[in-house]
């Protein structure tokens, strides 16, 4: 079968499509055949692999394994003996990333693939009146965004709440759910896509390259940041009395702070800063919910072939995407 490979740390240069061999599911394995998959930056670092303690488990000099792909949505193609929840025909999706680097597709086989290897616990049915790529681009921003908001008792009607990097896959769902909720939402981007971010329903958008939410005055009971770049004062400036701030992703500087002094700078006054653990699907029952009442709409910004991956993450890469990107399997079309 055709796969994405890669046998060295670096750009998405090191992305090479391949002939590999096809998996076998185990007893307690569905084996999918993949039709769409999704760029996520928990693929991008293991492409990097960054931070450069994670090659304790992913590969000290070079990548242990060579496959990728965490998001997938497909239909079964095998079931081991095992298994239970699904058959054959079945159309599914989910994130086969099941816990730790230890169990990233990485090693195990990933979804830039025709076919992957997962258990079944990491597969949801995928819903009739969604698309395969629709359903390829939910879950792991969706679980991530969900479990974010439901933090500190979770987002209440009226807060205010503020979500940075709300133009990318993480922060278009924030910015929806969020709505959805009854919050009074204020979405920070960059100039070009202040007007996406509108139309998803923020009440106020922040332009980051002319304003620094984090020093304007206001304040705010709930902070989404997808993109983490500032020091944890800062953020503790920004948020009102009480507030929550839950840390998604960022730079590398910000999230060591973050996991170091969060828990003390919390117990140090009523406002509550952390980093959010995630757990793979957790609270995409949700999010469900929430598309097909159709208070949610997944954001998609372009589509590539499996042979153009590596074209996928320079694109992801110059930032210029608003919502997920995508790759289809060409066989699949």
């Amino acid at each position: 079968m055709k796969a994405i490979v890669f046998s060295a740390y670096g750009s998405p240069d090191v992305l090479h499509l391949a002939d590999v061999e096809k998996p076998v599911p185990k007893d307690n394995q569905v084996l999918v055949k993949v039709h769409a998959a999704s760029v996520n930056d928990w693929d991008w670092a293991i492409i990097q692999g960054v931070p450069f303690v994670n090659r304790m488990e992913t590969g000290l000099f070079k990548p242990k394994k060579r496959m990728l792909g965490t998001d997938v949505a497909g239909t079964v193609e095998a079931t081991g003996r095992n298994v239970t929840r699904f058959r054959p025909g079945d159309a599914v999706f989910g994130d086969i990333c099941r816990s730790g680097w230890k169990d990233i597709p990485a090693y195990n086989g990933g979804a830039y693939a025709e076919y992957v290897c997962t258990t079944e616990d990491t597969l949801l049915p995928k819903p009739a009146g969604m698309s395969f790529e629709q359903a390829a681009s939910l879950p792991q921003v969706g679980g991530l965004v969900v479990q974010g908001l439901r933090r500190c008792g979770g987002v209440q009607a009226g807060q205010n709440v503020l979500v940075n990097g709300a133009s990318g896959g993480v922060g278009t769902l924030a910015v929806q759910i969020a709505r959805s909720l009854g919050a009074d939402v204020t979405g920070v981007c960059s100039t070009g896509k202040m007007e996406m971010v509108r139309s998803l329903g923020a009440d106020h958008v922040i332009d980051y390259t002319k304003e620094d939410f984090t020093r304007n005055g206001n304040r705010y009971d709930f902070i989404l940041d997808a993109k983490g770049f500032h020091s944890i004062f800062d953020y503790r400036r920004a948020l009102a009395p009480n507030g929550c701030y839950a840390m998604l992703g960022g730079g590398n500087r910000s999230t060591t702070q973050m996991m170091m002094f969060g828990w003390l700078v919390s117990l140090t006054g009523s406002r509550k800063l952390g980093l959010v653990i995630y757990r793979p699907n957790r609270g995409l029952d949700y999010l469900l919910e929430l598309v097909e009442a159709g208070s949610v709409s997944p954001v998609i910004d372009s589509v590539f072939p499996l042979s153009e991956t590596a074209d996928a993450f320079r694109y992801y890469v110059d930032g210029k995407a608003k919502g997920k990107i995508v790759i289809t399997v060409a066989s699949e079309t």
